[in-house]
């Protein structure tokens, strides 16, 4: 951050009152011999000692963990992902059901094999739920255990185990929304700072733009992690559809009484746990906050979002690349080399194009964005709209809304100029509405058909020059 320098190691310094607090709870865990990690867990799941001994081994096995460098860490995982089904206890189980046709009989036997098939990790897993911030502990755990797992059958089958776990764990009926504001803690601030993943927060003064009267910031919660933002939104209180994140950040831009706003525009998005990856919360957060503003402000009539077309230039560029013939009319190809120099005009429209696009600058030359303005536009219109994989949009953050059930609203050009802008996306953005009257529906046509709902404009852009 560039200017008022944040609070200094506030979350460090939560990290070392935990794991004291750890420390002291293992220190009450008697001298057992062996204390490889192996023995370590094999006493967990043994549970001599009662409940209290029980939580002060959870500790010290998680204390343990922390203390290890990367390769350690691996290992841990590999020897919690060994304490697996017993093959034999599950195939006398499963004789067991096989053998027997009585009604009763057969339910115990069920009930038997499932105990069986339940692998001794997921009891030491749920071990650590007992201490204190153990939680965020398992969280943390799975997000080490992501950056591993690819490849390797046992880390496969404990990261099976451990998001089911955490999908039941952080079912939405659990979570809690609350409004961030500037007057929330400063941990927790800190934490928004390190977290926003779309536009980067650079200064104090620029967090407090983002949280001012015309401003609003919601966050869901679990009451076992109460001071770590699972996922959070920032949203703009606006007149009309906002075409430019650059102009949505200015500090300098006059306050907006909300009561005079007719628009939400939702411009970041953020997930905050790497660890709770594949569980999603982006659907049930939109819907709350939409009910929440509008209950607050009844002026509100638009519900919109700003948003990043992040994949957009490296799909454009294997289609330069494939020099597809069809990717621009001859209209266009002749206007694109006519802001090439003679000697140096290329061969092909789409080597026009990927020279424009390799200026550094082109976005301010007035003569270029004219031109490249209709062009990159149409393109978006069909990146969006016609690109798949599977029945799912190509970009990342086009699933995510068309699948929360939004539709396709207004593509902009010179929307984001940032480097980051300009990179991934060639300054385009693109408004995603949220019609409450029809989330649900649109939601189950892109869910069920891979359909994704947008303006005529925009579709009869997304049908290309033909």
């Amino acid at each position: 951050m560039s200017e008022t320098t944040a609070p200094i190691g506030l979350f460090d310094r939560a990290i070392r009152r935990i794991t004291g607090v750890w420390r002291d709870m293992a220190a009450g865990v008697a001298n057992e011999g062996d204390q490889s990690i192996a023995a370590q867990m094999r006493a967990c799941l043994e549970g001599r000692g009662g409940e209290m001994s029980a939580r002060n081994r959870a500790a010290k096995l998680a204390q343990t963990y922390l203390q290890l460098n990367e390769p350690g860490r691996t290992a841990f995982l590999h020897t919690l992902a060994e304490f697996d089904s017993d093959p034999s206890a599950i195939a006398a189980a499963y004789d067991r059901l096989q053998s027997t046709e009585d009604p009763a009989e057969r339910t115990t036997a069920t009930a038997a094999l499932r105990r069986a098939l339940e692998p001794p990790r997921v009891r030491l897993l749920t071990q650590f739920t007992t201490i204190p911030d153990g939680m965020k502990f398992l969280v943390d755990l799975r997000a080490t255990l992501l950056t591993r797992v690819k490849g390797d059958p046992y880390l496969e089958a404990l990261d099976s185990d451990l998001r089911a776990l955490l999908a039941n764990w952080f079912d939405v009926g659990f979570l809690e929304l609350q409004r961030i504001d500037w007057s929330s803690p400063a941990v927790l601030l800190e934490r928004l700072v390190g977290y926003e993943a779309v536009h980067e927060i650079r200064s104090w003064s620029d967090l407090k733009n983002r949280l001012d009267s015309d401003r609003r910031c919601y966050a869901l919660f679990h009451p076992r992690m109460p001071a770590e933002p699972l996922i959070f939104v920032e949203v703009a209180l606006v007149r009309g559809l906002a075409g430019s994140v650059q102009r949505l950040l200015d500090k300098k831009a006059p306050l907006l009484d909300p009561k005079d706003a007719d628009t939400a525009i939702f411009y970041s998005i953020s997930n905050c746990q790497r660890g709770l990856a594949g569980i999603s919360f982006g659907n049930f957060l939109i819907k709350k906050v939409v009910g929440v503003l509008g209950d607050e402000y009844r002026n509100l009539k638009t519900f919109a979002t700003l948003s990043p077309i992040p994949g957009l230039m490296r799909w454009l560029n294997e289609q330069l690349k494939a020099n597809d013939p069809k990717l621009l009319s001859g209209e266009e190809t002749t206007a694109l080399s006519n802001l090439l120099p003679a000697d140096a005009k290329p061969a092909t429209g789409a080597e026009a194009l990927a020279t424009l696009l390799g200026r550094r600058g082109w976005a301010r030359d007035t003569a270029v964005v004219k031109v490249l303005e209709p062009i990159l536009t149409r393109l978006a219109a069909r990146y969006l709209l016609t690109e798949s994989r599977g029945k799912r949009a190509l970009d990342p953050v086009a699933h995510f809304h068309l699948g929360n059930g939004a539709r396709v609203e207004r593509l902009t050009m010179l929307a984001d100029t940032s480097d980051k802008g300009v990179k991934e996306s060639a300054t385009m953005m693109v408004n995603y509405l949220y019609d409450p009257a029809k989330i649900e529906d649109y939601h189950e046509e892109y869910s069920a058909e891979g359909k994704r709902n947008a303006t005529t404009a925009v579709r009869k852009l997304s049908k290309g020059w033909q």
